[in-house]
């Protein structure tokens, strides 16, 4: 089996290279018309009978291991249950769940179903959940006990769910029912159906600057699209038996699972799941490396900014570390001089990327030397350029300020398009480009500068989130007659929302009142999207369209 579904393009480690040059001209993409992620991240390892998928630990003290061949027998069980509840082929199944197995035998079963995942964060509030389940038509949805009451709380508002299946929560009414009875209930033989490589396999909603989030629909491919900058980037082009991966990231980004979970899966390594509460405790982290012996850690600049605080990092053993990537905001030198301290001369890397085109440019120290400021190299089988913002040309001078951008056609990487937002898709993709919405260089030797965003969303703690949300959500208080957001520096995470609100009549500012509007933003959206800061104002600055002047705000904000 292992030898049928070898792909040797994404091999490209085990030779020797002279130069990064020599890698990005020998590679090619390689995509078989018949590919199912299910396939190539687990039943193609299961016969191996007791190589170990997934180390789970329930952050209390309970640990299990998970072979792939239990994955797949798990996965087929699941499987079979929702194919008699009547999922079939492109149908879309939510996942709101955190890191634990049970979130990737949910991704696995849809897959061989021919099924389409939906990725929930269990950050998610009533109105986040109901949105993205209604806007995909979801027809069921896996919840853990960290979101089940929110789930429950809008099920009744999504037409098209009709099935629930619960992890470490009893299932409750119609249409529920328990994972590890589902598991326990159903046959674990299931033949994975045949999809081809441009079927659709995920949809991962992402927080746009206007409207509503958008859904980005990825096919099937898009897993090998992933391997190149995983390799280069999160591997530093190697590879060992000993590897053992982890990310302190919850598993509903693209970044988590297409940046360590499927693509080391698809390798034949361990993950790990760490299964614990949603704040960040940099002690923890340690704990977790040590324990597992993990040796690829994907952590966003923010947790290991919260690391660099800890007293006597020395008192843990994590020796076994090699490769400390990170992405999502920009590392800095201070981080990277730490990490490499710690972690005892670990390679420290930088990604970019994003949901619709992800893990396209990184470093490889193995290869090329970092550079202060910048990102890295484009990755093998990509092509990167600065378009002209206005009409996505590309521009010519090495350091011209532009858009971002990555060739479209032939990319596995890229995205398919936004589901049902046609209109949103041509405006991403101009000439070829899948443009990228943030602004940047290139310098004469191809390494990536990030300027600034071209729009306005904000990246806190790596999480992308939109300003419009937040203020449709702050307008829907009784309180609240207007509100515009911004995104202000914040020393831990980088950027944090913050909003200017103009109250209704008959209600005055208070501190009362801010935590009220506070809390109400979070239990509607999630709990790294509500301001962490308001300001009172009497009016709002305004363009003619009526549409609020958030530049106006941040040169007062300044």
């Amino acid at each position: 089996m292992l030898e049928e579904t070898r792909i040797d393009a994404y091999h490209f480690y085990e030779r020797e290279w002279d130069s990064y040059d020599e890698l990005l001209d020998a590679f090619e993409w390689e995509v078989p018309e018949s590919f199912n992620m299910a396939t190539y991240v687990c039943d193609r390892w299961a016969e191996e009978g007791e190589r170990v998928a997934v180390y789970a630990d329930d952050g209390d003290g309970g640990r299990e291991t998970y072979t792939f061949s239990e994955l797949r027998d798990a996965a087929n069980a699941v499987a079979n249950y929702l194919r008699r509840r009547g999922v079939e082929r492109g149908d879309r199944v939510g996942i709101n769940a955190r890191q634990r197995p049970e979130t990737v035998l949910a991704h696995l079963a849809c897959w061989k179903l021919g099924a389409v995942s939906v990725p929930l964060s269990t950050l998610f509030g009533t109105d986040a959940v109901r949105y993205r389940l209604d806007d995909a038509g979801a027809v069921a949805c896996v919840v853990d006990d960290s979101n089940v009451d929110t789930l429950r709380a809008v099920a009744g508002e999504v037409s098209s769910l009709e099935t629930v299946v619960t992890v470490g929560a009893a299932a409750s009414g119609d249409g529920e029912a328990a994972f590890a009875e589902v598991v326990e209930a159903n046959s674990s033989a299931f033949e994975t159906v045949r999809t081809d490589a441009e079927d659709d396999a995920i949809i991962i909603y992402t927080s746009g600057t206007t409207g509503d989030p958008k859904g980005v629909r990825h096919a099937h491919r898009v897993l090998l699209g992933n391997l190149p900058l995983f390799v280069t980037g999160f591997c530093n082009l190697e590879l060992r038996d000993t590897d053992v991966f982890w990310t302190p990231s919850e598993w509903a980004w693209v970044a988590t699972l297409f940046d360590v979970v499927f693509p080391g899966l698809f390798y034949g390594r361990p993950v790990v799941a760490y299964t614990a509460d949603e704040t960040f405790d940099p002690a923890t982290a340690m704990d977790v490396i040590e324990r597992y012996d993990v040796t690829n850690y994907f952590a966003p600049p923010t947790a290991l900014r919260m690391m660099e605080q800890l007293e006597d990092p020395g008192r843990w053993d994590v020796s076994s570390i090699r490769c400390v990537p990170s992405g999502g905001e920009s590392l800095g030198q201070s981080i990277v001089d730490w990490a490499q301290d710690v972690f005892e001369g670990a390679a420290v890397h930088e990604a970019y990327g994003q949901t619709e085109a992800n893990m396209i440019v990184g470093d490889c120290t193995a290869l090329v030397e970092s550079r202060a400021e910048k990102i890295g190299r484009r990755a093998p089988g990509h092509e990167i350029a600065i378009v002209d913002p206005e009409t996505a040309e590309p521009t010519v001078e090495p350091g011209e300020i532009g858009e971002i951008a990555v060739r479209f056609e032939g990319n596995p990487v890229c995205f398919k398009e936004y589901w049902n937002k046609p209109e949103k898709t041509d405006a991403k993709v101009r000439n070829g480009w899948l443009l990228t919405e943030d602004l940047g260089t290139l310098d004469e030797d191809g390494y990536l500068e990030f300027t600034s965003r071209k729009d306005t969303v904000i990246i806190s703690a790596g999480y992308r989130i939109g300003p419009v949300e937040i203020e449709e959500a702050l307008a829907a208080h009784p309180a609240v007659a207007d509100a515009g957001v911004i995104g202000v520096p914040d020393e831990e995470r980088g950027e944090v929302p913050k909003a200017f609100v103009v109250l209704a009549a008959g209600y005055d500012p208070s501190s009362d009142l801010e935590s009220a509007l506070k809390r109400d933003v979070r239990d509607r959206l999630a709990e790294y999207e509500y301001p962490r800061e308001i300001e009172f104002i009497e009016d709002l600055p305004k363009t003619s369209s009526g549409k609020v002047r958030r530049t106006s705000l941040e040169a007062r904000e300044e």
